[in-house]
């Protein structure tokens, strides 16, 4: 999967190369902790960091034959850096270099995700400010409901991007956290004051209590807010869907020359990378589950959570960086088509006015239970029998005799619904500008 969707920057973030350079900046910084406590010669740190290197492909070998991957690469250092090396991985075990490099990876992967995401946010933002007053009808269960503008539901999405941003931003704060503690977390082998300086010499915090390894529930928390930010990203997926139908075509995703919908039919369109979108949100959500099961492990640690988050950290970060940029280009290119927002609005020859009219209703004295059964009554004229709804509503004499036709002017008007967008748009931090198409 990785391989298939990773954009330059994370197919290097997750390489064996960088993965290894993590390993080896916690293994120095840790040399230099034990310095900070006296416990190794500084001359010594200074010279492993000198000339401590790591070869991604010695190591890979190395690992056939100890089959552990951290043990080797301790073996191949050490080999390099001659009587020094007895240093190098001094009384720590593999999770604390493991764990705290993983955090590393992840926070930078986080960094990359937050960086995608506000251009994504600026994308729907300035489409959102341009359609703030582009009618379109609003639907629940599908269905025909009030007049609404297309700005509007792009300001939705934008304040739910928002949203995720802080989530991302909270979860990786939450891994960016380092574990020094050996074995079982009770730094029998090496002193807190060690973890304390490496910590902070790697732009992490230190956790207060471990075991051999970091608790998952961190990591759990991460990858749920990757789930999370997808299932934003599926729902703007599937309304572009849906607005790319045949029978509403209000929207859909661009289509470039020498591009085939079909291979039997020329005709098609399909809004495949809106689909595509949709279906990688749902892998994203399998490795949230598969994270959540990685909480819990017998007693200080076993290792059934790391063969998971081999696949699942890489992956999920993958998939993220891409759908967001993915995201990025869709809706920027996106096609939309006000001339049929406005027609589809008329659909129902204005039976998406009913509620004003029941308001009104009540507003000239009427119960609300008769206003109800006179505008219902109009409504099904209007399906049964092909009528508009101002003329249902004029062949009622409960209707007429208390609606004038200026009355009911007004109340057909669909900019009365807009009246207040200027003011959401305000609320939520956009203000829109003097002039808005509309």
């Amino acid at each position: 999967m990785i391989e298939r969707y990773s954009l330059p920057r994370m197919r290097r973030l997750w390489s064996d190369e960088n993965r290894f350079q993590q390993w080896l900046a916690v293994e120095l910084a840790i040399v230099a902790g034990w310095a900070s406590v006296n416990a190794v010669p500084w001359d010594v740190a200074r010279r492993l960091k000198a000339n401590a290197r790591v070869d991604v492909a010695t190591v890979l070998e190395r690992e056939r034959e100890t089959r552990h991957d951290v043990a080797a690469f301790v073996g191949v250092v050490q080999e390099q850096t001659g009587d020094d090396g007895r240093f190098f991985h001094y009384g720590v075990t593999s999770s604390d270099v493991v764990d705290t490099a993983l955090s590393r990876l992840m926070v930078e992967a986080a960094d990359v995700l937050l960086t995608d995401l506000s251009q994504l946010i600026g994308t729907v933002e300035g489409l959102a400010r341009r359609h703030a007053l582009t009618p379109t009808v609003g639907r629940t269960h599908g269905v025909h409901a009030e007049p609404t503008t297309f700005g509007l539901k792009l300001l939705l999405w934008r304040e739910e991007l928002r949203r995720q941003d802080v989530r991302l931003r909270t979860a990786r704060e939450e891994v960016r956290v380092g574990k020094i503690s050996g074995a079982v977390g009770t730094h029998a082998t090496v002193p807190p004051a060690v973890e304390a300086y490496a910590c902070q010499e790697l732009g992490l915090a230190s956790a207060k209590v471990s075991s051999q390894i970091l608790q998952r529930d961190r990591h759990a928390a991460y990858v749920c807010a990757l789930a999370n930010l997808g299932g934003t990203l599926e729902k703007m997926a599937l309304e572009y869907r849906h607005l790319q139908r045949t029978e509403v075509l209000e929207a859909q995703e661009s289509f470039t020359r020498g591009q085939k919908g079909s291979s039997a039919m020329p005709h098609k369109r399909n809004p495949v990378n809106f689909e595509q979108i949709c279906g990688l949100s749902r892998l994203l959500r399998g490795y949230a589950t598969a994270a959540l099961e990685d909480e819990a492990l017998w007693h200080e640690r076993d290792i059934s959570h790391s063969s998971v988050e081999r696949v699942i950290l890489p992956d999920a970060t993958t998939l993220v960086d891409y759908m967001l940029v993915r995201m990025n280009e869709l809706v920027g290119n996106s096609v939309l088509f006000p001339e049929a927002m406005a027609r589809n609005l008329d659909l129902t020859r204005g039976l998406i006015f009913s509620q004003r009219v029941l308001l009104a209703l009540i507003d000239t004295g009427l119960n609300r239970q008769d206003a109800y059964v006179a505008v219902q009554a109009a409504a099904r004229q209007v399906w049964d029998e092909q009528k508009t709804f101002r003329a249902a509503l004029e062949s009622l004499p409960e209707v007429r005799n208390r609606l004038t036709d200026p009355a009911l002017d007004e109340l057909l008007d669909y900019r009365w619904y807009f009246r207040h967008v200027g003011e959401i748009f305000e609320r939520s931090g956009l203000p829109l500008p003097a002039q808005v198409p509309g």
